[in-house]
């Protein structure tokens, strides 16, 4: 007889209450209760999309296939048609070989980036043409029986379908096997500017289109197509992916819409939107759970590029933790998420209130010499660095902490407000504020004993966000000269400034927390205040869950694993903290009817 201990190799321990030291997936039972209960990872609800690197031509009506890590884009229109290649790795775009036929509006199938097909379009007329890539090159093969464009395909390089399209408008569908096309069974409504989605000739689904717009659903079945549940927005000039019981559909007009839908095989569930509405764009994904949204128009065309990260995906979560003795905002910060200090800030007067985090509350220390707000910090519990900010007047003043009081040493070279800063007390970076007069961009560095001009910020800003250390620092969001939000992202290589791909979300006196390369990014003001969270690989941002309490002016502290959010304003000043992990659980209790 199988029991837990034999098939897990340890028995069903005993707590009242939740079990110390219990992992994900781990059973206990829980005598207080009177109930077994296990560890369960917290998931996506409505899967997200994050920004991806961007292509390196913009263009519109495109084709391409593959997947989130490895794709190919080809063709389309910038101010005449292109035969431009790009293929992309899960982080940037490659210019590769050119088509051998510039077109637009074409379909395109394939598994990944070195195996494609290139299906009909328009180029001087209505195209027929049908090109085969071998992951370096196109080569010329069969033509379909049928010129058009506004078609859509679905399948592999050697096991396709190509379906609809114009002109007039038809509903005629061809197979391919590897060779040549074959006419076989006609769409049930005829349309053009569709999208497609399907593992080989045998399986597809065909959604959406015109003229005029529609919402129609059909699968194919290696015979016939039939007629199933439409989608939930009617449209055309969109993207689909995936397979026939598991598609994505993104994107398209009229009006330009970045509604996405998820489809499981009987329905399509709406789910979150592009970042960026757009139309004519193309895509790649092998289901609903992980793809790609490049290029196309928003009015003009882009090079912007999505990822999708579908429903059910593991996330992490924020919990709260223990309340600051003396609510404020506008407050400076250093330390880990179990070792942190938070120092200044406005009540909504200033003050130079320290506080220290032991992973449960706050213990007030020794105040600030300066009381202040809006300034920045650096280093960590025990020796810690507090720069600028607003007395009134705006202030350069740089004190240094040594885990029992606060000494000031030597000030920056331009006093700012709404300043940011990362590193440690001996090393550290200052960037972005407010002078009085403008938004800067001006960077400073700090040795130890003196603060060093080197150089600007590509984007002036105030209220940024940040994470990492002197010589390798993120500098995100903020609000720019005019006073608009920014989602812009720099990072810091020690020298200069380079910008990266943008937050999802443009918002500033946002909060950070983590590395250059492993960052987290939270709360801010778009307006109005948000909780939104988004994380950060080295190359894009994430949407990921919210704080529990949006607010802005709050300060981070942390990695991009075990971060805090401390402070802010709600609507008031708040001392609320929260605690983040990237792998949190929900306890869930098994019952039993």
């Amino acid at each position: 007889m199988s029991t837990y201990k034999k098939e897990f190799g340890t028995a069903v321990q005993n707590a009242a209450g939740t079990l110390s030291g219990v992992v994900e997936g781990q059973l206990w039972y829980d005598s207080t209760a009177a109930s077994f209960k296990y560890q369960y990872p917290n998931v996506t609800s409505a899967g997200s999309w994050s920004t991806g690197g961007s292509g390196n031509t913009a263009r519109s009506n495109l084709g391409g296939n593959g997947t989130q890590t490895s794709a190919l884009a080809y063709g389309g229109f910038v101010t005449a048609n292109v035969a431009n290649t790009e293929s992309y790795n899960g982080a940037s775009w490659t210019e590769v070989n050119d088509l051998n036929t510039a077109r637009r509006t074409l379909a395109g199938v394939g598994a990944d980036n070195t195996s494609a097909l290139a299906i009909g379009g328009y180029s001087t007329a209505d195209a027929a043409n049908t090109e085969s890539w071998n992951g370096t090159s196109w080569t010329e093969v069969n033509d379909l029986n049928t010129a058009r464009y506004g078609l859509a395909g679905a399948g592999t390089q050697t096991a396709a379908l190509a379906f609809g399209g114009t002109p007039p408008t038809t509903g005629a569908t061809e197979s391919w096997n590897g060779t040549s096309w074959t006419e076989v069974n006609d769409l049930n409504t005829a349309r053009l500017d569709l999208a497609g989605a399907g593992a080989d000739n045998t399986s597809a689904l065909a959604f959406g289109g015109g003229d005029p717009i529609k919402a129609n659903t059909e699968t194919w079945n290696g015979t016939s197509w039939t007629e199933v549940n439409d989608l939930n927005t009617a449209r055309l000039n969109f993207a689909g992916c995936g397979l026939a019981t598991a598609a994505l559909a993104f994107g398209g007009t009229p009006p330009t819409t970045g509604a996405t839908e998820s489809w499981n095989g009987t329905s399509w569930t709406e789910v979150n939107d592009l970042n960026t509405a757009r139309f004519d764009l193309t895509n790649a994904g092998a289901d609903n759970t992980s793809a790609l949204a490049s290029f196309g128009t928003t009015g003009s065309n882009t090079n912007a590029t999505e990822e999708w990260l579908g429903p059910g995906q593991p996330i992490g979560a924020w919990s709260t933790g223990g309340n600051l003795n003396t609510a404020r905002e506008a407050v400076g910060s250093a330390g880990t998420q179990t070792s942190s200090l938070a120092f200044g800030g406005e009540t909504p007067s200033v003050t130079g209130a320290t506080e220290s985090y032991n992973g449960t509350s706050w213990t007030e220390l020794n105040d600030l010499n300066t009381a202040r707000g809006e300034l920045a910090g650096a280093g960590t519990q025990t020796s810690a660095l507090g720069f600028g900010g607003l007395i009134p007047p705006i202030t350069a003043v740089t004190e240094s902490w040594n885990g029992t009081s606060w000494t000031e040493v030597n000030d920056l070279n331009t006093a700012r407000q709404l300043i940011t800063g990362t590193g440690t007390q001996t090393a550290a970076l200052a960037f972005g504020g407010f002078t009085g007069t403008a938004r800067t961009g001006e960077t400073e560095s700090w040795n130890g004993t003196s603060w060093t001009e080197v150089n600007d910020l590509n984007t002036a800003r105030q209220g940024t966000g940040r994470a990492g250390i002197a010589t390798a620092a993120l500098a995100m969001g903020g609000e720019v000269p005019g006073g608009a939000a920014t989602g812009a992202t720099e990072q810091w290589n020690g020298t200069s400034w380079t910008e990266v791909n943008d937050l999802n979300t443009a918002r500033t006196v946002l909060a950070g927390a983590g590395t250059q390369t492993s960052a987290l990014a939270f709360g801010g003001s778009i307006p109005p205040n948000t909780a939104i969270t988004e994380e950060w690989n080295g190359a894009s941002w994430s949407e990921v869950a919210d704080l529990s309490t949006a607010r802005n002016s709050l300060a981070g502290a942390g990695n991009q694993t075990a971060a805090l959010a401390i402070g802010g304003n709600d609507g008031s000043v708040t001392a609320a903290t929260e605690e983040w992990s990237s792998s949190s659980n929900t306890v869930k209790t098994i019952t039993t009817s």
